[in-house]
C-alpha cells in the first residue's frame, strides 16, 4: 500500500491523456471496419477491450520509459520526482509491474482473431524501443507516431482479419497527427533536453516550428478527406470534418505559444477532445452511407 501512490505516478494512471491518445486510434480503426447493421453489442465489447488494453500497455510503456530514462529524468525539472528517478520504486519492482501489466494485456488480446493477435504482438518491440530513440535521432516523435497509431491497424484487423488500403491511409495520416502533438509536448523540456544531449523534433524545428506543425496537421487532415471519399461517406461527414480543421489549426496552432510550457501542455491535452471528435465523425459517416 505504501507503493500505491508511487505506482499510480509510475504508470501515469493519474494522467489519462496518455492512454486516451493510444485508445482513439484503436477506436477509429474499429469504427471504420465495423458493420453497424449487425448490431452494437460486439462493437462496444471490442471498444471496451481496446480501452483496457490501451490503459495497460500505456502503463507498461511508461514504466519502461522511466527505467530507460532514469538518469536523464534526474536532470530535468519536470521529471526529477518520478518514482524511479527519485528512488521511490526500485528497478526490480518496476520490471515486475511491467510483466504483470503485459500479461493482463495479453489475456485481453486473446479475445480477438488470430491475425489481430499476431499483429498486436508485432507492435511490442515498437513500444519498448521508443524510449531509446531520443538518444540517436531527432525524430523520436515519428517513432512514437508509428507506435501509438498502430491501433488503427489492430482495430481494423479485429473485424476484417486483414490490413487494407483504408486502414493504411488512416494510419499514415494519424502518424503525422502524433508527430505534431508530441512535438508540441516536447517544447516543455527543450532547454533541459538540449543541455543533457537528448534529441527531438521540438529541437530540430525550434526555429520554424509552426511551418512544420502546419505541414503535419495538413497531411492528417487530407487523410481524413481521403477516407471519406474512399468509403463514400455522406456530406455530413465532410461538414463535420470542418470542426476537426478548426480544432487543429485554430484552437491548437493559432493559440500555441511554444515559449510557455503551460500553453504547450494545454494544447497537447486538447488532442484528447480531437480524438473524440474524429470518432464521432467516423460514426456519422458510417451511419449515413
Amino acid at each position: 500500500m505504501k507503493q500505491l501512490k508511487p505506482l499510480i505516478e509510475l504508470t501515469r494512471l493519474d494522467k489519462p491523456i496518455g492512454y486516451m491518445l493510444l485508445f482513439w486510434p484503436c477506436a477509429w480503426g474499429l469504427t471504420l471496419a465495423y458493420d453497424f447493421n449487425t448490431g452494437l453489442k460486439v462493437y462496444f465489447f471490442y471498444l471496451t477491450l481496446f480501452f483496457l488494453g490501451s490503459v495497460l500497455m500505456r502503463s507498461a510503456g511508461c514504466i519502461v520509459n522511466d527505467i530507460a530514462d532514469k538518469n536523464f529524468d534526474k536532470k530535468v525539472f519536470r521529471t526529477k520526482n518520478r518514482p524511479i528517478a527519485s528512488g521511490k520504486i526500485s528497478i526490480n519492482s518496476a520490471y515486475f509491474y511491467t510483466a504483470i501489466l503485459c500479461f493482463v494485456a495479453f489475456l485481453i488480446l486473446l479475445h480477438f482473431n488470430n491475425f489481430t493477435i499476431f499483429l498486436a504482438l508485432g507492435s511490442m518491440p515498437l513500444a519498448f524501443l521508443y524510449p531509446f530513440m531520443k538518444r540517436f535521432t531527432y525524430w523520436p516523435q515519428l517513432f512514437l507516431g508509428i507506435t501509438f497509431n498502430y491501433g488503427i491497424l489492430i482495430g481494423w484487423a479485429s473485424i476484417n482479419s486483414e490490413i487494407s488500403l483504408i486502414s493504411l491511409i488512416m494510419y499514415s495520416g494519424a502518424i503525422f497527427w502524433t508527430l505534431a502533438y508530441d512535438t508540441i509536448y516536447g517544447f516543455q523540456d527543450i532547454k533541459d533536453d538540449e543541455i543533457i544531449g537528448l534529441k527531438s523534433t521540438s529541437i530540430k524545428f525550434k526555429k520554424n516550428p509552426y511551418y512544420f506543425l502546419v505541414l503535419c496537421y495538413s497531411i492528417f487532415s487530407i487523410s481524413l478527406i481521403f477516407i471519406g471519399i474512399i468509403m463514400n461517406f455522406n456530406l455530413f461527414y465532410f461538414l463535420f470534418t470542418i470542426i476537426t480543421f478548426f480544432h487543429l489549426f485554430y484552437l491548437q496552432l493559432n493559440k500555441l505559444n511554444i515559449l510557455l510550457p503551460n500553453s504547450c501542455l494545454k494544447i497537447f491535452k486538447s488532442n484528447n477532445s480531437l480524438g473524440l471528435i474524429i470518432l464521432i465523425n467516423l460514426i456519422i459517416g458510417k451511419f449515413l452511407i
